[in-house]
């Protein structure tokens, strides 16, 4: 996968500021019928409070879990299926063919991405890619890139 190719640089000073992200980010995927969104950043960073939120703006009820130990947690929106998924714990890439998640991100829906380096170069191209890094005040340096015309149109 190329590198970040930053199209926009935003600073989440707080949780609400991830939340407010998120819902907006909601609008524009609910009208879609696939998106692959991939998160990177360190431990820690945020990237499963960010989908929390965006899947509560979604309108997922009930408790959303980190996929951390299960590998992908699904979850509906109405007609939308997501799926969230965790590859920290791959050792090797080939692990992500193994698991049979060709035909999880071959189908429609929202598929969302943690650690996705660790599946390449089998995992597709991220429409988008947010990476989020951890300052030290506690706020959240976020860089967004877009890699399909579809990821423009979602930054736009």
């Amino acid at each position: 996968m190329p590198p970040f190719v930053t199209e926009r640089s935003l600073v989440w000073h707080s949780e609400a500021d991830t939340r407010a992200f998120a819902r907006g980010l909601a609008r524009r995927v609910a009208a879609l019928p696939s998106v692959f969104i991939a998160l990177h950043g360190d431990l820690g960073a945020g990237k499963t409070t960010f989908v929390r939120h965006l899947l509560h703006a979604l309108g997922v009820t009930g408790r959303i879990k980190s996929p951390t130990y299960t590998l992908v947690e699904p979850y509906r929106a109405g007609a939308l299926c997501i799926w969230h998924c965790d590859f920290y714990r791959f050792d090797d890439p080939r692990e992500w063919i193994e698991a049979g998640l060709r035909d999880v991100f071959a189908g429609p829906g929202l598929k969302l991405a943690e650690w996705p380096e660790k599946a390449a170069p089998h995992i597709p191209r991220a429409d988008l890619a947010i990476k989020i890094e951890a300052m030290s005040d506690q706020s959240r340096r976020v860089e967004l890139s877009a890699g399909t015309a579809l990821g423009q149109e979602l930054l736009a």
